[in-house]
């Protein structure tokens, strides 16, 4: 069994964490592990249709950001990785300098020293150099800094559409395929085709 911890911080963009853990429902033989911390519960209510109660619902685990002592807090519990979505400032500032006051960066920190994979889906606009220092020192440290940036060349149509490929894509990084991923299959210069996306094993469109 596949294990994948997921952390809903407090930044806007509470919709990406849930619809990671919807579809890694649908995934067979993964488990999804949920951090929620209290201020992704006020995201949570303002930005979808869903409850706290409801997000938590979702997971297969959860623990409380408080608990230290829990499972995914120690390097011998294996999990496939992390992805934080959306990741606030203040948590990527926590994972950057190993402040490990909470479980969503000392999980972070752990998958980090172990060389698992760790995706930041980090929620800010516009950056001050504040936050690029951050963010390279993450990558140093190892983690994966994908900002939500909606990937036009899929043609979305509905928020759904940019949530899901995002989120799909992020997974990816963790090594879980799910559904829905649009793939871009490049261009053909000899017949002038303005480029193309084509149906994946996996079932999605592209």
């Amino acid at each position: 069994m596949k294990r994948v911890i997921v952390a809903i911080t407090g930044a806007s963009g509470a919709a990406y964490g849930v619809r990671a853990l919807e579809l890694l429902r649908d995934v067979p033989d993964v488990e999804a592990h949920l951090i929620l911390t209290s201020s992704a519960h006020r995201t949570i209510e303002h930005e979808t249709k869903r409850t706290p109660d409801a997000v938590r619902a979702l997971a297969d685990h959860l623990y409380s950001p408080r608990d230290i002592g829990a499972a995914i807090a120690s390097g011998s519990f294996i999990t496939a990785g992390m992805l934080v979505a959306p990741c606030s400032v203040k948590t990527l500032s926590g994972i950057a300098h190993c402040y490990d006051e909470n479980l969503v960066v000392r999980a972070a920190d752990v998958c980090l020293k172990e060389r698992r994979r760790v995706v930041l889906l980090l929620r800010e606009t516009p950056l001050h150099a504040g936050h690029i220092e951050l963010m390279a020192q993450a990558t140093r440290n190892g983690a994966i800094i994908m900002p939500p940036v909606p990937a036009f060349y899929a043609l979305p149509t509905t928020i759904d559409d940019i949530v899901n490929q995002t989120v799909a894509r992020a997974l990816e990084l963790l090594d879980v395929s799910v559904p829905g991923l649009k793939r871009w299959r490049g261009t053909d210069a000899t017949s002038g085709s303005n480029g193309r996306l084509t149906q994946s094993a996996d079932g999605s469109r592209g």
